[in-house]
């Protein structure tokens, strides 16, 4: 099998891990397509570098959070884009509108976060293990758990205010 054919199966069988990422760091659809390509374009431009030294998703996850970081710094230097509307993550085909509603504002404020603590809660939501965000990352295990935890508590505190 010749690599394009590797790439575009890889892409396919995980477009939804990438979809999930561009979904935390963008506010709008257009955006999302936008670093939806620009992750994939980075993923193929180091795809010869993959050392087969981790899991192939674990380095899609570092290369997908460091593009969405790259993106936002970009989008933070052009002071006239300005969101047009919130994008919410669909990720279940479950019909229960007390879950969507939850979702929804779980999604409002992680929106809130920053950065990092964005891409901790959102690998943390993925079931990821503090090993396994500590090797995407590039943070020590306890950090993770440490940062983790402030993350849940800043969390819980803000939605009981609403």
């Amino acid at each position: 099998m010749q690599k394009e054919e590797v790439f575009t199966e890889l892409i396919q069988e995980h477009q939804a891990l990438l979809y999930k990422v561009t979904s935390i760091y963008t506010e709008n659809k257009e955006d999302q397509e936008d670093l939806f390509q620009e992750v994939v374009y980075q993923l193929w431009k180091y795809f010869d570098s993959f050392r087969n030294d981790s899991k192939i998703t674990t380095w899609m996850y570092r290369v997908a959070m460091n593009t969405s970081i790259t993106f936002i710094k970009k989008k933070k230097r052009r002071p006239d884009s300005v969101p047009i509307a919130d994008v919410f993550l669909k990720q279940s085909d479950n019909n229960d509108d007390a879950y969507d509603e939850r979702l929804k504002l779980l999604y409002q404020h992680l929106k809130h976060l920053n950065t990092l603590e964005k891409g901790l809660i959102f690998l943390l939501l993925e079931g990821k293990s503090y090993n396994e965000i500590a090797d995407i990352t590039g943070l020590s295990a306890s950090n993770v758990g440490t940062k983790i935890s402030r993350i849940k508590k800043k969390l819980k505190t803000n939605m009981t205010k609403q």
